[in-house]
């Protein structure tokens, strides 16, 4: 009397329907949760670093030079290059680089120091980002000029703590 595949395949669409539903509200419910504990951010220490680094001086956002990808695939080793692009000269050269990704627990991620004999002041790290933040890179010329940029960036997963 009852057609039982057409229940069935009506019971297993309406299934399939509501669980389609539920997945994207948990998986956006999860991704907005806030880390906490020895994940959570740290922006005591990320605006210390700041303020050590720049010091008195008025950072200036032309002169660096940082390539972040837009998506990081693998959060735990993420591309970053750094490049002063202001002239190097004997009498004023980058002294220091630091790399710092704001919402890791320690956002000091490199430091690079360098000397008037290197002829340039550029490097390629990578680095771990525990989730989607903006990257920054701080650069100190021999002058006392300090150079700034940042770039936002978007992580699959977390990388700190795999």
């Amino acid at each position: 009397m009852f057609n039982h595949t057409t229940r069935r395949s009506l019971v297993l669409g309406a299934a399939a329907a509501g669980a389609s539903l539920a997945l994207p509200a948990t998986a956006l419910a999860q991704a907005k949760a806030p880390l906490v504990g020895p994940l959570a951010p740290n922006p005591v220490e990320f605006q210390k670093q700041i303020a050590q680094f720049t010091g008195k001086a008025s950072p200036q956002t032309e002169g660096l030079l940082l390539d972040v990808p837009v998506l990081a695939d693998n959060p735990s080793a993420v591309p970053v290059k750094v490049k002063v692009t202001l002239p190097i000269t004997e009498q004023d050269w980058c002294e220091e680089i630091v790399v710092l990704a704001e919402l890791n627990p320690s956002p000091l991620s490199c430091r690079m120091q360098f000397t008037a004999a290197a002829g340039t002041a550029e490097a390629a790290i990578r680095i771990r980002l525990s989730q989607s933040q903006t990257v920054h890179a701080m650069a100190r010329m021999k002058s006392g000029k300090v150079l700034v940029a940042k770039q936002a960036i978007t992580v699959a997963a977390s990388g700190c703590g795999m």
